[in-house]
């Protein structure tokens, strides 16, 4: 009732009809000129070339012109936030992703907000690759204020639109200064780590850390639950799809808040575990580092700062890039006075709290104002449905 309250007193007492996207008279349905194209193939340009989830390319010449939905049709980056993107100008879209816009009585900006509420998934068909048909599609139904008043209706609908436009365009700003402040980190970090020869001995990782491997684990062996989660490089992005395990490991099989460790297969890269106890993968290495010669926050970002380097060094593998432990042992990066290393670590702990850290800085502060923008949606997109209307 709450939302239906607030829709009332900003809208007023105001009729909705319920139309599905395959009504031709108020949508269109522009798959017809998508065309997917190799990347080897591309031409190179200007013109964004379109995915499931994001811009993938620039490339010459277009498939649309104008604006437009793009929703995923197969491979969104997550089914619960299904992709959905907003797109203006000419553009290319490959058959991975849904044109869609509004006709006469239907503002296209509006559509965009309103499909980012809409749960996808009992739309979607298939199994590891799921799929939104066109069939499905169709099928979905969008809420349309005084359908029997076009220019009313388009008030309305531009209204809601302003309001959640002011939040997105916050988060917009909020997220390009984010970007400026992850370079102005980048430079620091490389400056700081980039020392002359004589300026400080050079060591092999190997001779400063050990790199434990992680426990490789058969089929049989992920369990749906037991007492130790297996911490795989996905679950660094995400809480889902986690597996267990019931054996008893060496001590230096598992992981605890606060360990370094080094994704080398995949998704590269240096972490700190923030977690609890873990059995980490076989993908992933445990690092520990000689405390006497180097501290762990400074390694960490040694690490970071060497990720891209070791990868056009020594990464091998054509579907799925890797680096040797011997490749990464081997590899000489600078080690100053422990002192030394604590002042570079102070400065790189500031930049890395504004750019990274969800707590605090820039990343807090969008993820506020996207919450806000969400809240908002919600409410100003809970138009009743049919059978609440006759309640």
């Amino acid at each position: 009732m709450k939302a239906i309250s607030y829709l009332e007193k900003l809208l007023g007492d105001i009729d909705i009809a319920w139309k599905t996207l395959g009504d031709i008279q108020f949508f269109e349905i522009a798959n017809s000129g998508r065309k997917p194209v190799k990347a080897s193939l591309r031409a190179p340009g200007s013109i964004p070339y379109y995915g499931a989830n994001n811009i993938q390319d620039y490339v010459e010449g277009h498939t649309h012109d104008g604006e437009f939905v793009l929703i995923a049709e197969d491979g969104s980056a997550s089914l619960e936030n299904y992709s959905v993107q907003h797109v203006t100008g000419k553009f290319w879209a490959n058959n991975h992703v849904h044109v869609v816009r509004g006709k006469s009585g239907v503002n296209t900006r509006f559509l965009y907000h309103f499909l980012c509420t809409v749960n996808f998934i009992p739309f979607l068909s298939g199994g590891g690759r799921a799929k939104l048909t066109k069939g499905k599609l169709v099928d979905i139904t969008i809420p349309i204020p005084c359908p029997e008043n076009p220019e009313k209706s388009l008030q309305i609908q531009a209204k809601i639109v302003r309001i959640l436009d002011a939040f997105t365009s916050l988060t917009a700003e909020l997220t390009a200064e984010l970007t400026a402040r992850k370079k102005q980190y980048n430079y620091y970090r490389d400056k700081l780590l980039s020392f002359e020869d004589s300026e400080v001995e050079w060591k092999p990782l190997g001779e400063i850390s050990r790199f434990i491997n992680g426990r490789a684990y058969k089929r049989t062996e992920l369990l749906e639950s037991g007492p130790y989660p297996v911490l795989r490089v996905g679950n660094f992005f995400t809480n889902a799809n986690w597996y267990y395990s019931d054996l008893e490991l060496d001590d230096d099989k598992y992981c605890d808040n606060g360990d370094l460790l080094y994704a080398w297969s995949a998704s590269f890269g240096p972490r700190i575990w923030d977690g609890g106890k873990v059995i980490y993968h076989y993908h992933i290495w445990k690092v520990e580092p000689n405390l006497d010669v180097i501290s762990k926050k400074y390694l960490f970002y040694l690490l970071e700062w060497d990720t891209e380097a070791l990868k056009s060094a020594s990464g091998t593998g054509s579907t799925m890039m890797h680096v040797g432990k011997g490749a990464i042992e081997k590899r000489l990066v600078p080690v100053p006075s422990i002192p030394q290393q604590e002042r570079i670590v102070t400065i790189l702990d500031k930049f890395d709290a504004l750019t990274n850290s969800i707590t605090e800085g820039l990343p807090r502060e969008i993820e506020l104002r996207q919450k806000q923008y969400e809240y908002y949606r919600d409410l100003l997109l809970s138009f009743p449905k049919p059978d609440e209307q006759a309640a």
